[in-house]
């Protein structure tokens, strides 16, 4: 599991850079409108207290149909902190404007440019297949601490 979350890590990293990282519920529901073949990873992150929140369980039940009917890789993360350590390196998950970013939804989308071939996409979409074999069609994944 510690691989899988390593190769998340450089997926998010490396699409970061290149444009490829789409953040918050809202902005990812108007994504996938727009352009779903484009999508190649979506990752929902909830902490402990966000459980009992109704509207986000809402979102992420209408999300992962929208997903799973669209043939995306879904995965969750438990770590809100850590996601946003990873995305928004020093700025603790704060938008420009002091805002705290909503890393609840964050999308990977393949650059137009070039076919994107990453080994930790492709590691990650297998691990994605092997939870869809196993019944499992949202795998948890643990963002250790650093």
């Amino acid at each position: 599991m510690d691989t899988v979350a390593k190769a998340l890590e450089e997926v998010l990293t490396s699409a970061l850079p290149q444009g490829g990282i789409t953040v918050g519920v809202y902005e990812a529901a108007k994504s996938l409108n727009v352009d779903p073949d484009n999508v190649v990873l979506c990752v929902l992150a909830a902490d402990e207290e966000d459980v009992k929140d109704v509207a986000l369980q809402i979102h992420f039940t209408l999300i992962q149909a929208f997903c799973c009917e669209n043939d995306i890789n879904i995965l969750k993360v438990n770590n809100t902190r850590r996601l946003a350590q990873i995305l928004g390196g020093g700025g603790g998950g704060k938008q420009s404007g002091g805002e705290p970013l909503d890393l609840h939804c964050v999308l990977v989308t393949s650059p137009h440019s070039t076919s994107w071939k990453d080994p930790a996409l492709s590691k990650l979409s297998r691990f994605c297949r092997e939870s869809r074999c196993m019944d499992q069609w949202v795998p948890i994944i643990n963002l250790p601490e650093r």
